[in-house]
């Protein structure tokens, strides 16, 4: 079976300075990546490749079979319909309030009616408990309610693919549990397919599928959270003894739905017709 993304011998340069130098890797659809690193080892370039904000060097990045680095523009951006991304430091516009911002996209490029974008907008908030913030300006926000507010802007649009950048960068032990909780919760609600790029490994433990370690540009371990931190890279036990956890300890994973399960449940929710994005974007290149 085609998997949902498979980047292949992925290749990024900024002048004479390499940084992915041959990223393999196979995501299916259902399941949470946690892509880690240490700093500087183009996590967050990988992330902005795979939702189309930059162009690779050279490799190939396909969504169900389809290279996107082949795609025109125009192409390139229908396709980018299927991803969101939700920024590491927010990207919430200062003098937007909340609710404005979370319909931001909806108006830019949706076409949709001002009823339809305030009833989809009003629906994301009340899920995330925001409801009481729609008039905030962003200065407003606490830390974590910020991190909402960039899920709710990511999630109303969608996305079949959510890309996470250092979800719990700048928050405290409770808040960043709290958002790993939401992570999972939007998951299992939405189907999404997650890739998340952290430096916290208790993240990288709870929500994680499978979790990769990019290293010198290349992907040189990848496995299941259960597994990976026993291998003899010294990197990776590097990231295990630094952080001071007991990565098999149950926890929060205990009660995770498997990949298999979200897989299945897109599958039937989709069973007549695929969502009409993704119909447009197949048509658009010419394939039934």
């Amino acid at each position: 079976m085609t998997p949902l993304i498979a980047i292949r011998n992925l290749v990024k340069r900024y002048g004479d300075k390499t940084i992915l130098d041959g990223v393999d890797l196979t995501i299916e659809r259902g399941e949470t990546v946690v892509i880690i690193g240490g700093s500087g080892s183009g996590k967050s370039t990988l992330a902005k490749l795979l939702v189309g904000l930059e162009r690779p060097t050279s490799g190939s990045i396909l969504l169900e079979g389809v290279d996107l680095t082949t795609l025109e523009d125009a192409q390139l951006a229908q396709a980018r319909h299927r991803f969101a991304m939700v920024f590491q430091r927010h990207a919430l516009l200062d003098s937007m309030s909340v609710f404005d911002n979370v319909a931001f996209p909806l108006r830019e490029s949706e076409h949709l009616s001002e009823r339809v974008v305030h009833e989809k907008v009003t629906d994301m908030l009340a899920e995330l408990g925001l409801e009481r913030a729609a008039e905030k300006l962003p200065g407003e926000l606490s830390g974590g309610m910020a991190k909402r507010v960039g899920i709710a802007r990511a999630l109303v649009v969608e996305p079949e693919i959510l890309v996470y950048d250092e979800p719990t960068s700048g928050l405290d032990p409770v808040t960043s549990r709290v958002v790993d909780s939401l992570i999972e919760r939007m998951r299992s609600q939405h189907l999404v397919t997650s890739v998340v790029i952290t430096h916290d490994m208790i993240t990288a433990h709870d929500v994680s599928d499978r979790i990769a370690l990019l290293s010198h540009g290349k992907i040189v371990a990848n496995d299941a959270p259960e597994r990976i931190f026993d291998v003899h890279e010294a990197e990776m036990r590097a990231f295990a003894e630094s952080s001071g956890m007991d990565f098999h300890r149950p926890g929060p994973r205990s009660a995770r739905k498997p990949a298999a399960a979200i897989r299945a449940e897109w599958e039937r929710r989709h069973a007549e017709a695929a969502s009409p994005r993704r119909h447009r974007f197949w048509e658009m290149l010419g394939i039934d």
